[in-house]
């Protein structure tokens, strides 16, 4: 009789352990949170705007990110008729500044800009710089397991808490098992039933151990448009000065 309970023994711990394997809503959302938010990054990015009349608009811009997305800097570099103009997003997208050659001023933006469209596009100020706010602002539950875009994935559904800021009322995400990447995320914004936009990440890739969306699209179904946005080089863990993300230094 020993010996025979020994394997039944086994079999309930390894069952037990596949049980205890499966992460929790919390565990999974911090690490979607810590993946898209790393401590220091800097890349080059190409954003093509496509209007509902189906036209095209295409920018280059550097992007500098400090404190797990906390302070984000953005420096355009194409076309022309924008090159250095800069973007200033500090405490997770409160706080902005915009910075126009041109006039060679910097004008702050109000508070709720940062549910409005960044330069046109289908990203949201608060979509570029809002780190933190998946684990501050949201209540995360997990919805069932699911194939998206060819990935094993977790289904996620976000809630706004009730003194949350955001401009989300609630979010459905995909997150890939095997490394933790969103790679389908859809925002509700008015409506809890109805989708107003979708972000989809693709061609991913590792890079500096860390695995990254290089191509993103975020199309918005309300107003027939979408935004396409490509890593055409980034690097992680980088050494930034705290001076770069002041509104003092943008005029430099």
């Amino acid at each position: 009789m020993k010996f025979k309970t020994i394997p039944l023994f086994l079999g309930l711990l390894l069952t037990i352990s596949s049980f205890a394997a499966e992460p929790t809503a919390n565990e999974i959302i911090t690490k979607v949170n810590d993946l898209m938010n790393q401590p220091s990054s800097k890349a080059t990015m190409e954003m093509t705007i496509t209007t509902s009349s189906g036209d095209k608009r295409t920018f280059e811009y550097l992007t500098y990110s400090k404190d797990k997305g906390e302070k984000n800097l953005m420096i355009y570099q194409s076309p022309q008729r924008v090159k250095g103009q800069k973007i200033l997003m500090l405490n997770n997208a409160d706080d902005i500044w915009s910075y126009f050659v041109r006039t060679k001023r910097v004008r702050k933006l109000a508070t709720h800009a940062k549910k409005q469209k960044m330069e046109g596009s289908d990203f949201s100020y608060e979509d570029m710089g809002a780190s933190n706010a998946f684990l501050t602002d949201f209540t995360t539950t997990i919805t069932g397991n699911e194939e998206k875009e060819g990935y094993n994935c977790f289904k996620l559904e976000l809630n706004r808490k009730p003194d949350a800021s955001s401009a989300y009322i609630k979010m459905v995400m995909w997150v890939v098992k095997e490394n933790f990447v969103p790679v389908v995320i859809d925002y509700y914004k008015d409506d809890a039933n109805r989708v107003e936009k979708s972000l989809y990440q693709k061609e991913i890739k590792v890079i500096d151990n860390i695995p990254t969306g290089t191509f993103m699209e975020m199309v918005n179904h309300n107003d027939n448009t979408n935004t396409i946005m490509k890593i055409k080089d980034i690097q992680y863990n980088i050494d930034l000065d705290d001076e770069m993300f002041t509104e003092r230094e943008l005029k430099k």
